[in-house]
C-alpha cells in the first residue's frame, strides 16, 4: 500500500463523501474514486458502502482507518526527525497581527510537544496581507483568515467566527442586540489601502465600496473608531477596548481561521504542523 492512496482513504472516511473529500486533497473525485477502488481490490474487501446519501465505513474500512491513521502519523514524524537531523528544522509561520485566538497558543504548545528540535520562527504582518507573506515566500505557512486570492495555495479551514461592527459606546446603534449591514450603510467606515487583496478588502467592507479613513492594523480600526466615530467589522468574540462596543451583524458571513501554505511545498514540517493546528482547534471546539 502507498503512503499516498493511505492519504487518499483516510480524507475520504473522515469527510464520508467522496466530493469533499476530493476537494480536500485539491484533486478531482474520479481519480479518488480509481484509487479507493484499487485499495479495495489490494485488501480484497469493500471498505465503504456507497449510497446515493454518501458512504459509510464498513468494519473492515474501520479497522484500516485506524491503521493508516497510525502509519501516515509515524511517517510524518520520520520525515520531520530526517530535518531535524539534518540540522534545517526550521520552519516560518506567518500569523496577522494582534492575533488573540486561543487556539494559536494551544497549537503553539502541542507543537512544541510534539517537535521539541523544530525551531519555528513568526513572522507577523498587518491587515493590508492576509497571507502574512506567503505569496511573496516570507514565510512557509500562514495561520491566518480568510477569504483572500487562494491561487497555488491549499487552504485548510480551521474555525469560523462571528463577526460584528465595531462601534463608540456612545454610537446610536450601539444599543442594539443585532444588526444587518443595511443599518450601516450611510455611515462611514474604516477602509484597507488599495492595493490590498480584493476578495479580502470586499469581505471586510461588506461587500460594498467604502468611504472612510483607511486603515492597516487592528489599533489604527480601534483609534478611528474612537476619534472618528467611524464603524467596521471586527471578530464579534473580541472584547474592545474601553468606550467602544460590538454588536454583531446577522448578514455578515463568519469570518475563517485558516491554514494556508503554497500548493507542491515539499517542506516535510508542513504536514505535520497542519495535523497538529487541526487538532488544537478540534480540541477548542469540543
Amino acid at each position: 500500500m502507498e503512503l499516498r492512496t493511505l492519504r487518499y482513504f483516510v480524507a475520504v472516511a473522515e469527510e464520508l463523501h467522496f466530493g469533499r473529500a476530493a476537494a480536500r486533497l485539491h484533486m478531482s473525485q474520479p481519480p479518488l474514486s480509481r484509487a479507493i477502488k484499487a485499495l479495495e481490490t489490494e485488501t480484497g474487501a469493500l471498505l465503504f458502502e456507497r449510497s446515493p446519501a454518501g458512504v459509510a465505513l464498513t468494519p473492515v474500512g474501520a479497522v484500516l482507518l485506524d491503521e493508516a491513521r497510525a502509519l501516515l502519523d509515524q511517517a510524518d514524524r520520520l520525515r520531520v526527525r530526517i530535518a531535524t537531523a539534518a540540522e534545517n528544522a526550521v520552519l516560518t509561520v506567518g500569523l496577522m497581527g494582534d492575533c488573540r485566538d486561543p487556539g494559536v497558543r494551544r497549537l503553539a504548545h502541542a507543537y512544541r510537544e510534539r517537535h521539541p528540535g523544530v525551531e519555528v520562527h513568526i513572522r507577523e504582518t498587518d491587515l493590508t496581507d492576509p497571507t502574512c507573506g506567503l505569496h511573496a515566500g516570507a514565510v512557509d505557512v500562514a495561520l491566518t483568515r480568510a477569504p483572500f486570492d487562494g491561487t497555488g495555495l491549499v487552504v485548510t479551514e480551521l474555525q469560523a467566527d462571528p463577526v460584528g461592527a465595531l462601534l463608540r459606546a456612545d454610537d446610536p446603534l450601539a444599543g442594539r442586540a443585532s444588526l444587518r449591514l443595511a443599518d450601516l450603510a450611510d455611515r462611514r467606515w474604516f477602509r484597507l489601502p488599495e492595493g490590498t487583496d480584493r476578495t479580502w478588502q470586499s469581505y471586510w467592507h461588506g461587500g460594498e465600496v467604502r468611504e472612510g479613513p483607511v486603515v492597516r492594523t487592528v489599533q489604527e480600526c480601534r483609534q478611528a473608531v474612537v476619534w472618528n466615530g467611524t464603524v467596521g467589522m471586527t471578530l464579534a468574540g473580541h472584547a474592545p477596548v474601553e468606550g467602544l462596543v460590538v454588536v454583531p451583524v446577522d448578514d455578515m458571513p463568519p469570518s475563517r481561521v485558516v491554514l494556508a501554505w503554497r500548493d507542491g511545498d515539499g517542506n516535510p514540517l508542513l504536514r505535520s504542523f497542519a495535523q497538529v493546528a487541526a487538532e488544537a482547534y478540534r480540541t477548542r471546539a469540543r
